[in-house]
């Protein structure tokens, strides 16, 4: 799976969400927002077997419900009219229920700060073009989330041989 940390400033959203998509090659999609959902049914047409699940942006925390891992979550055109609380519990849900990579496209607001994202354990990954005003596209891969530490290993505890055999 394609890390989408490359911090660089890019085209437009469409683009960008098109080369997110192509690059991780989801077969599970979920999408909240319009351009979200356009560019999700744009994949499941090229490609077969894509499972594809829309969110309502109005109660997205209502129609959420993962019964399996998701691959590839798409938001826009949501955290901007939703309650700071209610966009938190969406990410925080897809995040915290195993959901690979995360990309998420808002607005200027000042409901969501660059902070707010970050505690969620989002990086800001570029700004973007839009004729409405600047985007930013913070992202979230689980794969890169929490990176190894050296000292996390059985070398490095006072018992190496009860490495993985005792849970307290």
């Amino acid at each position: 799976m394609t890390d989408m940390t490359d911090n660089s400033s890019t085209g437009t959203a469409r683009e960008t969400l098109a080369r997110i998509i192509d690059t991780s090659s989801p077969a599970t999609l979920l999408s909240c927002g319009s351009l979200a959902t356009e560019m999700s049914r744009i994949w499941q047409k090229h490609q077969e077997g894509v499972d594809v699940h829309t969110l309502d942006t109005s109660d997205p925390n209502a129609s959420l419900v993962l019964e399996r891992v998701v691959d590839l979550a798409l938001i826009t055109d949501t955290l901007e009219h939703l309650p700071h609380d209610e966009g938190a519990l969406l990410l925080g849900q897809l995040r915290n229920y195993g959901t690979h990579q995360i990309a998420v496209v808002v607005g200027e607001t000042p409901d969501w700060a660059f902070t707010d994202f970050i505690g969620l354990g989002f990086r800001r990954h570029a700004e973007l073009e839009n004729d409405n005003g600047a985007l930013t596209l913070y992202t979230y891969n689980l794969d890169t989330y929490n990176h190894k530490r050296a000292w996390n290993n059985p070398e490095n505890w006072a018992n190496p041989e009860m490495w993985g055999k005792a849970w307290w």
